[in-house]
């Protein structure tokens, strides 16, 4: 950064009164005292990294990952749901009426992650998250009324509206607020709360299974922590970099004192001092539509704004169509198919081995880094879904010599055992690599572009989930589950591919050091020098 661009910023932030004057004595005290990286030309933090994580991180992401809770919880419920809704919907359910209930889910969210990014942008991080709790009440109370089947897929279709905005909205505000070198670990522990809502879910679903109207009973809890989030989450704090994007200089100083633990000014306005540099940006004078047409422009027409576009977009769409939401969504009905007797009790192990490896997932991220880990896992991912396949094509020998197979549960197949060994070993590599690594997604964008950059990648997701969970049952009938699973094991190896040749190392660099990568390239050899370093530095 020029000194000229120092006064630049300076200037337009001396208009907006107290935390504006801050931000002035910042620039100004540093401008002559900080030293700048002739390599990377970023500004020199001292120790701050080094310094004691404050527990109060750890509080906001706990309480931001209720929202990671929501999302599991509210995608995990519908598999049992489905077992045992029977006719209390009116009639009973069809596999097309299986998929509109499923899909409802995953069209709210599309919508709702289109727009998120924006309404993050434009009301902050912390507002958007309360809004996506009102969004999940209003859900789960018409389903838990429903007696037809449009009006559960109707509220299956608003909560899918806050479950869109909260996968957005949270892995955002924790990665925004988290110290460089756990960054990694916290947005995990987003992901981590996504796996135990689903775990919990199933869990809650085996227990009702033969409650009559138990289901209602599973969606209506999930009201208790979304009630919980709103109310607390209004007197959470906003990110700092979305404080300094306000020009909110003092207020974001006192969010990174927290942050940090410390009291050091001098640590604490080089810290500041760097995230006006690459944070702060002159907005007025500019309509709102302008303002939009602006980030669109400069989403898709700077390079490195592109590049990372491609990268998010990417990873998000290798973590749909590797077929993993089919397993949380019709996971019960699988296994009924194969003959299992309780089949939602079945499901827990897999949601249970998704948790637990979610856990190794967080023990690893950082020290790992987010490229090696999906370069060792995405071909576990394919390993599980051929032998999967493998194992229903002899399924469906036995089931051409002996046509009342199914009906037998008192002797369970071996091969019906295979299914649910490779299911495990298809989610353990999903839930250490793929199923983490793209929630990592708002690093890659500068905050200028930030909200609509993960808006983009966000709805890529939600639209792979839809294309997933309203195609899967078919597939089944028309190219038979050996086609289905040999299918996604293919995509798995493509996705393979793209992650080799386009995704960079990200772990152990500040937000902003990645954004300065992409400008050159997808630089993956760089990339991976830079990790290493900055990590051999958080040692010393």
């Amino acid at each position: 950064m020029s000194l000229d661009k120092n006064r630049q910023i300076t200037t337009s932030e001396s208009s907006s009164g107290s935390s504006a004057d801050e931000g002035t004595h910042i620039m100004r005290g540093l401008t002559s005292t900080s030293t700048q990286d002739e390599t990377t030309g970023s500004i020199s933090e001292g120790n701050l990294e080094a310094e004691k994580i404050s527990p109060f991180v750890f509080v906001l992401v706990a309480l931001a990952s209720i929202s990671g809770f929501l999302f599991g919880y509210d995608t995990g419920y519908v598999s049992g749901a489905l077992v045992v809704i029977k006719e209390d919907l009116g009639r009973a359910l069809s596999n097309g009426d299986k998929e509109l209930i499923t899909a409802s889910t995953s069209l709210g969210a599309l919508l709702g992650g289109v727009i998120a990014g924006a309404m993050c942008d434009f009301f902050g991080r912390k507002w958007v998250i309360t809004f996506a709790n009102i969004l999940f009440l209003v859900g789960a109370a018409i389903q838990c009324g429903a007696h037809a089947v449009w009006t559960m897929i109707g509220g299956r279709f608003v909560m899918g509206w806050g479950v869109g905005i909260a996968s957005l909205c949270a892995p955002l505000y924790i990665s925004e607020l988290a110290p460089t070198r756990i960054r990694g670990r916290l947005v995990v522990l987003n992901v981590l709360a996504i796996t135990g809502g689903q775990l919990v879910a199933y869990g809650i679903g085996a227990g009702m299974a033969h409650v009559h109207q138990g289901w209602r009973i599973l969606v209506g809890l999930s009201m208790v922590p979304a009630f919980v989030q709103m109310v607390i989450f209004v007197f959470m704090p906003e990110t700092p970099r979305y404080l300094v994007r306000k020009n909110k200089i003092a207020e974001a100083k006192k969010v990174l004192a927290k942050t940090y633990a410390t009291d050091d000014d001098n640590l604490l306005d080089r810290k500041l001092h760097e995230l006006m540099l690459h944070n702060a940006y002159k907005e007025s004078g500019l309509s709102t539509m302008a303002r939009a047409r602006n980030t669109m422009k400069e989403l898709y027409c700077v390079p490195s704004n592109l590049r990372a576009l491609i990268i998010a977009c990417g990873l998000q769409g290798i973590q749909q169509f590797c077929g993993f939401n089919s397993l949380m969504y019709f996971s019960a009905t699988i296994f009924e198919v194969v003959g299992f007797d309780n089949a939602t009790a079945v499901s827990i192990i897999v949601a249970g081995t998704n948790f637990v490896f979610t856990i190794v997932a967080f023990m690893v991220i950082d020290r790992i880094g987010r490229r090696r880990i999906l370069l060792g896992t995405i071909w576990g991912m394919s390993l599980g879904l051929v032998v999967n396949a493998i194992a229903f094509h002899f399924l469906d020998k036995q089931k051409e010599k002996n046509p009342n197979h199914e009906l037998d549960k008192e002797h369970i197949s071996g091969w019906a055992y295979v299914v649910l060994v490779a299911q495990l070993v298809y989610v353990a590599f999903y839930a250490t690599g793929i199923g983490n690594v793209p929630w990592q997604q708002s690093e890659l964008f500068p905050i200028s572009v930030r909200g609509v950059g993960t808006g983009m990648a966000t709805a890529t997701n939600w639209a792979g989930s839809l294309i997933v969970s309203s195609t899967f049952l078919t597939m089944l009938e028309n190219i038979t589950p050996t086609g289905t699973f040999s299918f996604y094991a293919g995509l798995c190896a493509l996705g393979e591919v793209f992650v080799f040749f386009l995704y960079p190392e990200t772990s152990g660099m500040d937000l902003e050091q990645i954004q300065q990568l992409l400008t050159g390239g997808f630089n993956i050899k760089e990339s991976m020098r830079l990790s290493d370093e900055a990590k051999r530095g958080y040692k010393k």
